[in-house]
């Protein structure tokens, strides 16, 4: 990891990515302290904050990649940045529910393009022995802040009022965009314009290129074994956790008796398990293939709910939150680093939403499942689910793995370079 942050572009995009997401949580959890406190929102309510900013990448992810394989990286993440530091401002002036949520959704919908535009960033910075750290290095800001965050906006709500953190966040996102500003951008090769023309020639319409060029992304994930499997992988362990998210707090109440310290104990714990995952994925990732770890993810989550199904005593379940954010962190980050490996540089917009498009989607669902599951079966009972499914998954894998670069995805690939 020291010898990737070297990278004068790598290390600037580092920094940005702490300041920003440092700002996104007190954001978020300053407007989650605000409906629950100052608004009386229920929990469907409170829930429905985290589903409105995950909605739209979820359902525009795969678009905004064609979008991001086609614009000049450095404008597309300053230009996003920029905005959503404005969008962030008008929660200075929200007071329903319902402003919260388009807020939100705006915020998210300039995110979309964001985050794919990143991903070919790192992948155009970094060597590609050095992806997997470089992702560590990004995913360690993600779990670190889901530690500090929370703490800080409690802080900052409690003594300076939501605004803070709004402000704070605006901030952040102007602090980012500087940053990306002061670095020269490698920016990838793209493909001939008059051969792109060629391979969409069916197709006149800019709308008709457009969702071309979203079903190839598509069809590239679902015709290469190994990225696919992945995919599903992650997209599980994501639905996991969004049941498990609105969940623990009642099974610490129900099932531990227990009060609010244990139930911040125990989430505070699934964020130090994936901070400490992320450094052990570095250390096993020089024994062992990206697909090797993505198992021993699945398997590392589902004998972590296993604690929580089987023993419901406080210990088990801080070994077991602790050791399910330990075994995320194994799937996430060779997920990722198998997808900037295996995808040619001219598609890695498109693949890369579409890959982030599937997770989101999959975390909505859990989300919106965890509450019917729960009165239908019991919380304990959920979790026992969620480790038999992820025990399936991973035999259904093991016989189902091929290597890494299969017949059609080798075609395609070579299509698209042929292009560069």
């Amino acid at each position: 990891m020291g010898a990737v942050l070297r990278i004068p572009m790598m290390r600037r995009l580092w920094y940005a990515q702490t300041i920003s997401v440092f700002g996104d949580f007190l954001a978020l959890f300053a407007v989650i302290s605000v409906l629950t406190f100052r608004l009386h929102g229920n929990a469907q309510q409170v829930t429905g904050v985290q589903i409105a900013y995950l909605l739209p990448i979820a359902l525009l992810g795969v678009l905004a990649g064609v979008f991001v394989d086609r614009w000049p990286l450095k404008p597309t993440m300053v230009g996003s940045d920029v905005i959503r530091a404005g969008l962030v401002l008008l929660l200075l002036v929200a007071t329903q529910l319902w402003q919260f949520y388009i807020i939100l959704a705006a915020i998210s919908v300039v995110s979309s393009f964001f985050s794919p535009a990143q991903g070919v960033a790192i992948r155009s910075a970094v060597p590609l022995h050095g992806l997997r750290s470089a992702n560590a290095l990004i995913q360690q800001v993600m779990f670190g802040m889901r530690i500090v965050g929370p703490a800080v906006a409690a802080f900052l709500v409690a003594s300076f009022g939501a605004s803070s953190c709004y402000l704070a966040d605006s901030l952040s996102f102007i602090g980012s965009a500087l940053l990306i500003l002061s670095v020269p951008f490698i920016q990838p090769v793209k493909p001939d314009a008059s051969v792109v023309e060629i391979a969409v020639s069916s197709t006149s319409s800019a709308v008709g290129r457009i969702l071309q060029d979203a079903k190839q992304g598509l069809s590239f994930i679902f015709h290469h074994a190994g990225l696919l499997f992945v995919t599903l992988a992650l997209a599980s362990g994501m639905f996991v956790l969004g049941c498990f998210g609105p969940l623990i707090a009642v099974y610490v109440r129900e099932d531990l008796h227990g009060a609010t310290r244990i139930f911040g104990i125990a989430s505070a714990l699934i964020g130090v398990g994936m901070l400490v995952g992320t450094n052990f994925v570095s250390i096993f990732a020089k024994r062992l293939t990206n697909e090797a770890l993505v198992f021993l993810g699945l398997g590392g989550i589902a004998f972590g709910l296993v604690f929580l199904s089987v023993f419901a005593r406080v210990w088990t379940t801080f070994l077991g939150d602790f050791l399910i954010g330990l075994a995320v962190a194994g799937i996430v980050i060779p997920a990722q680093t198998m997808m900037q490996q295996e995808t040619p540089s001219a598609m890695l917009g498109r693949i890369g939403s579409a890959f982030m498009s599937l997770i989101f989607t999959a975390q909505i669902a859990g989300l919106v499942l965890s509450g019917f599951l729960a009165k239908e079966l019991g919380v304990r009972h959920v979790f026992g689910l969620c480790a038999v499914v992820l025990v399936l998954l991973v035999g259904i894998g093991y016989v189902w793995k091929k290597p890494s670069s299969d017949a059609g995805a080798d075609d395609l690939s070579t299509e698209i370079a042929s292009t560069e």
